[in-house]
């Protein structure tokens, strides 16, 4: 996500679909057999989901492919939230491994949701729901029902960056009381952004230690977090190995991503975590 499309190539994209929703301008192209859903914004269109057309169960981006490692921590997940719907590339695939899984899905654009059923050829499975809702109004009303999920994949991006509301300790707090026992979180974020060293203070806050994922190549990093402690390499070696014959048809390499998974801190602490009141906005309002 994030990934900004160039001139050259938006010249060469056909536009097959635009509509201004009531968060984003949507914008759906296709390069050759490539389509890409794109959330149209201030700074520069950025690709929010693709697929290719030839062979829709390959997942493009490497970041969706990075949320696999996610899996390890957890292998056999029997209940699944997902926050971010996008052209449906996640919860395809998770509802691929995990045939028998309950899967939730919180988007809160229906104008998402539709562009990925029109476009994407997203349709939930018999196990899938799909609720247009804010995911942390979404949250807070789940933990009240007493709902408990195993793997808790966040994925929400208004196109310029994840919203504001859903990087701070008081969400993640209330996206942790979510989790089963041995439930993990697995959050889409960016190695390259300006809260860098805020967001990990904020989940190592949330969290304690956290896997710091990151991959040579792209500027994508994703958050693995749980409370429960983490496998030992071995441990996460020998499901790799189990793991990857079910994701090679989906162009994932899950064997490969074991050597990067890092606990180790490479922020600076010093710097503070992100509150409902000392938000995102606020430290870039700071640093202009």
């Amino acid at each position: 996500m994030l990934l900004t499309v160039s001139p050259s190539v938006q010249a060469a994209s056909e536009i097959l679909h635009e509509e201004k929703s009531l968060y984003r301008n949507i914008v759906v192209k296709q390069s050759n057999h490539r389509r890409c859903l794109v959330f149209s914004v201030r700074r520069a269109d950025s690709n929010q989901s693709c697929m290719d057309v030839r062979f829709p169960e390959l997942v493009v981006f490497p970041y969706v492919k990075m949320v696999f490692a996610g899996l390890l921590v957890h292998p056999n997940p029997e209940r699944i939230l997902i926050v971010g719907l996008g052209g449906g590339t996640i919860p395809d695939a998770f509802e691929t491994l995990y045939p028998d899984a309950s899967i939730d899905v919180v988007e809160i654009d229906g104008a998402v949701d539709r562009v990925a059923r029109a476009f994407f050829d997203y349709k939930e499975g018999p196990n899938t729901t799909v609720a247009i809702a804010d995911a942390r109004v979404y949250i807070r009303r789940a933990s009240l029902r007493g709902k408990r999920y195993d793997v808790i994949v966040l994925d929400a991006f208004t196109g310029d960056y994840i919203p504001e509301h859903l990087m701070t300790l008081e969400f993640l707090e209330e996206t942790a009381a979510l989790l089963t026992p041995e439930g993990v979180v697995v959050a889409n974020t960016f190695s390259s952004s300006r809260l860098y060293h805020h967001e990990s203070q904020t989940y190592a806050k949330a969290f304690g230690k956290f896997y710091n994922f990151r991959m040579p190549g792209t500027l994508n990093r994703v958050v693995i977090a749980t409370r429960h402690g983490y496998p030992s390499r071995e441990a996460l070696a020998r499901r790799a190995a189990d793991m990857q014959p079910r994701v090679r048809a989906m162009g994932v390499e899950i064997e490969r991503y074991v050597r990067y998974l890092s606990l180790d801190v490479d922020w600076d602490t010093t710097h503070r975590h992100l509150t409902d009141q000392y938000s995102p906005a606020n430290l870039l309002q700071e640093a202009r």
